[in-house]
């Protein structure tokens, strides 16, 4: 596959090979693109912003509404793509494709809801003769950066806003993952999308990232990623709007008197979903004392019977991690947690990049695997004395992007949702539960600002007052 570069498919003098992370099949190759590339790249999306905010908001609405119906016809295609380059299932990746196709149908949608207010000028004295208003216009170029956990809708949650908005668009695809993008974009093109709207540049972080984040022409960079890069972003970016998910650790409370079945499914679906890599996924399990020994138990079954490996195998439950080097990581992790005191209840066996889904018991506070993101297939179980406990350990971390609790408790549920700090709060669901149009963001070192439809679009457009003196 080429880049996509004013409205052109280009090539490169170097070239990228992407790789089945568990057949190590070659996929595909992409250009290895250049700060030369960025630059071509960010002149073109702001001849793009011109155009599309000249665009009404009906036919932008139109072009994502378009891009939607087409992408649900090619789901099972673009689902073998995601499924290929990276570590999903091809279960998993037809869920991420199904959900990519509502990302750009609320898109649309939200294309015509950009919504300004009137103003009360009469309420300060000499302004009786005045009336006016705010409206919000687009920001201008947009730099986004993904990441490979999801190569698909993470890249529709940051270009079907921007689009949406009236803005330009440089996006710089996960250099691992980058066809599902690069697809989209052709997708995206044969809706009737302007070309020179959104362009695509492939290569590493280290070049294009940093030619892109620096450019004083690109007005907000909207970043997903880990929080040291995060930092680098806010250090190099200069005097511009930043939009970052920086990933977490994510906690859950179980209490005794929640629907006990339920709380195991859920939690184990959330740990191990797409190899946990996931900056959702479950990481940190409290559970109260009185059921800790039975949720233990009936955790560790479900997770053995966990199918491990042929990503497109109809019955496959987990696949590889992204690389080999991050399944060593990850059993390093494991390892250091081990020889601190740390109990295996099971898996902890890897095998090239893939690496069995792992529970661990009598976690210290402060060890890695309990305070930083594993970004790997590890939960850890702890049990609490009450939902206090389980509170003040949740929060113990410097992380706070999603948390959930467990309990058929209406006045835990809201005690938890007081209490937890994070940007969700998730009742009688594990903390990968996301719906695509709700505000999505953290707290802490879980990054700042919000993405989710609607509240994205209030980030990459900005608000103008009117006042008319009558």
């Amino acid at each position: 596959m080429q880049m996509l570069i004013d409205g052109q498919w280009v090539g490169g003098s170097k070239e990228i090979p992407v790789y089945d992370p568990y057949t190590g099949d070659l996929v595909d190759v992409v250009p290895k693109g250049t700060s030369e590339d960025v630059d071509r790249a960010i002149s073109a999306a702001v001849e793009g912003y011109k155009i599309n905010r000249s665009l009404s908001s009906g036919e932008r609405a139109v072009i994502l509404r378009r891009a939607a119906d087409l992408l649900e016809k090619r789901q099972e295609e673009f689902a073998v793509l995601i499924a290929r380059e990276g570590s999903k299932t091809i279960r998993e990746a037809r869920k991420e494709a199904y959900r990519c196709t509502q990302t750009l149908r609320v898109s649309g949608e939200e294309a015509t809801r950009i919504l300004g207010e009137t103003i009360s000028f009469d309420q300060q004295k000499g302004s009786e003769n005045r009336r006016g208003y705010y409206y919000r216009f687009p920001i201008g170029v947009v730099g986004a950066i993904t990441p490979f956990n999801d190569p698909l809708n993470l890249v529709a949650h940051k270009v079907g806003p921007a689009i949406a908005g009236g803005n330009g668009v440089v996006l710089k695809p996960a250099t691992v993952t980058p066809l599902s993008a690069l697809k989209l974009a052709d997708l995206l093109l044969e809706a009737g999308l302007p070309p020179e709207i959104l362009n695509v540049v492939t290569g590493p972080g280290g070049e294009v990232g940093a030619a892109l984040v620096s450019d004083p022409r690109v007005r907000m960079i909207s970043f997903t990623g880990g929080v040291e890069a995060g930092l680098e972003v806010t250090r190099s970016a200069g005097l511009k709007k930043i939009g970052m998910e920086l990933g977490s650790n994510s906690p859950v409370v179980v209490l005794g008197d929640c629907d006990f079945e339920q709380a195991v499914d859920s939690c184990v679906s959330g740990a191990f979903w797409a190899a946990g890599q996931n900056c959702i996924g479950v990481q940190r399990i409290y559970v109260e004392e009185e059921v800790f020994p039975a949720f233990r138990n009936a955790f560790v079954e479900k997770t053995q019977r966990y199918k491990v490996g042929p990503k497109l195998e109809e019955d496959c439950d987990m696949g590889p991690l992204i690389t080999e080097g991050e399944a060593e990581r990850v059993e390093a992790w494991v390892e250091e947690a081990l020889a601190a005191g740390a109990t295996l209840e099971c898996g902890h066996r890897r095998e090239g990049a893939t690496y069995r889904p792992t529970v661990l018991t009598g976690v210290a506070d402060g060890m890695k695997v309990d305070c930083e993101e594993i970004f790997g297939p590890v939960v850890n179980l702890y049990p609490v004395k009450d939902l206090k406990e389980g509170i003040e350990r949740s929060n113990a971390v410097d992380f706070g992007l999603q948390a959930a609790v467990f309990t058929s408790s209406l006045a835990s549920a809201f005690e938890a949702v007081e209490g937890l700090e994070a940007g969700a709060v998730i009742v009688n669901d594990s903390t990968d539960y996301r719906m695509d149009a709700m505000p999505f963001g953290g707290i802490k070192s879980s990054g700042l600002g919000r993405e989710g439809i609607r509240f994205a679009l209030q980030e990459m457009t900005e608000p103008k007052a009117v006042c008319l003196n009558l």
